[in-house]
């Protein structure tokens, strides 16, 4: 029988970590807390109402919401248990919270500890995240066509409550990173199915130059 992932457990992660993309995907069982039920309701009404749109994320609607949705979900400590806020110590960790059944889009935490980091990347599809805990430093990139190479323009600290949303392609590049001393936690939403975040979300790019993190 078919059922709804929002309200319904579906899987359990193996005893080893599966590796996607320079990161661990945790299928951890779905526990659907009642902030991210309502996250889910969210984004569902929000693609209701930009139905008429071939892709809801050109609506500024739809990025509106959405960064109101990150933000009220991020803000809520029952949002993720403590299974959901475990790191690894390889590279930085992401648990599948929630995988919509229309395959519209996939809700998941990061975990970053120390000096762990994203690799530079551009989206394949529209992505929004928040900062649950800890402190994140972003790196804008820009892109260079004629050198087929991006560049760095500037770095930013993401302190919890930051919230960020972007479109598809090469004009959103960045990196993230934790150069703090403590774990930090954030909160993503990518324009794709679950099973897919591995494969549909980072355009990973080349780069001049990508600051240390300090």
């Amino acid at each position: 029988m078919s059922q709804d992932l929002r309200s319904t457990p579906v899987a359990r992660s193996s005893a080893h970590a599966t590796q996607f993309a320079g990161a661990h995907e945790t299928l951890a069982r779905m526990h659907h807390s009642a902030p991210l039920a309502h996250l889910c309701d969210a984004l569902d009404a929000m693609f209701e109402a930009c139905a008429k749109f071939p892709e809801p994320s050109d609506s500024t609607f739809f990025a509106r919401s959405m960064r109101v949705a990150l933000a009220e979900a991020a803000a809520n400590p029952e949002l993720l248990t403590s299974a959901q806020r475990e790191g690894s110590t390889e590279k930085y960790r992401r648990h599948l919270l929630a995988a919509d059944p229309h395959g519209r889009y996939a809700v998941a935490a990061l975990v970053w500890l120390p000096q762990q980091a994203s690799p530079v990347h551009a989206h394949h599809t529209w992505c929004g995240y928040a900062v649950i805990e800890g402190t994140l430093s972003e790196t804008v990139f820009e892109w260079n066509g004629a050198q087929h190479c991006a560049s760095a323009t500037r770095t930013q600290a993401r302190n919890p409550g930051a919230v960020s949303f972007v479109r598809g392609g090469r004009g959103g590049i960045h990196r993230l990173g934790n150069c703090s001393d403590a774990p930090a936690v954030s909160l993503h939403i990518y324009g794709v199915a679950g099973a897919q975040i591995a494969t549909h979300v980072n355009d990973i790019v080349r780069a001049t130059e990508a600051p240390a993190l300090v």
